[in-house]
């Protein structure tokens, strides 16, 4: 790593349901003006190389945001099957830095039309959780790294912030809600509404295309039967 923060908070987020943790990580960077620290490389993951601004980003990237004091885990690759070696990875930085905490952001699937959103922390005196204005995740199922951060190292202090998602599109109104209640825990400043707003565009676009598809294969279907006929 070219820099090691000391005592910093530590947020990651993996592509999950509805993409929450990597919208949301990578929204965080962008309006927090996070710099690149260093990555997490193996060699199980997938070779894949993302360019931004003629820049390489790395598979799973950490940033930092000094005036914070927030590291930020932004991963863009697929990791099923790596939970373990990934957690293990965290586990490591998470000691390395002597972090106060690690807060996981993720999507879960919802029952509802509304955008729930839950919580839960490994340390049962956190009031400032409350903050979040988010419900208690009283009982439930974690899976995914955040479970393998749970199960390996009890004495972290680890924090999930989940939100229901609906879809197995990229999800821009549920990452929304995990930023705001993500701003209301840390106080971060982040203005989570450009995010509802670029959901809201990207709904009325993903509806004109799938009224287009509709069409199109309705004539599709009419110069069938005339065809036919």
């Amino acid at each position: 790593m070219k820099e090691k923060p000391k005592s910093p908070i530590i947020v990651e987020g993996f592509p999950g349901l509805g993409l929450i943790g990597t919208i949301s990580t990578e929204y965080l960077i962008k309006h927090l003006g996070a710099k690149s620290i260093g990555y997490i490389s193996s060699q199980n993951l997938t070779p894949m190389v993302a360019i931004h601004e003629s820049k390489v980003v790395q598979p799973l990237e950490v940033y930092y945001v000094k005036r914070k004091n927030l590291v930020i885990l932004h991963a863009l690759a697929d990791i099923r099957g790596m939970e373990w070696e990934i957690a293990d990875a965290l586990v490591q930085l998470y000691t390395m830095l002597k972090a106060k905490e690690i807060i996981s952001l993720e999507g879960i699937l919802g029952q509802n039309k509304e955008v729930n959103g839950y919580y839960y922390s490994s340390n049962l005196k956190n009031k400032g959780i409350t903050k979040t204005k988010a419900d208690q995740l009283k009982e439930g199922v974690i899976m995914g790294v955040t479970a393998a951060l749970l199960l390996k190292n009890q004495e972290m202090v680890t924090t999930g912030l989940f939100v229901e998602t609906h879809s197995k599109l990229p999800d821009s109104r549920a990452a929304a809600k995990i930023i705001e209640m993500l701003d209301g825990y840390l106080s971060l400043g982040v203005d989570y509404k450009p995010l509802e707003q670029a959901a809201a565009e990207f709904e009325e676009k993903l509806q004109g295309y799938v009224e287009k598809m509709r069409n199109t294969a309705k004539k599709t279907d009419e110069k069938a039967v005339n065809y036919v006929g």
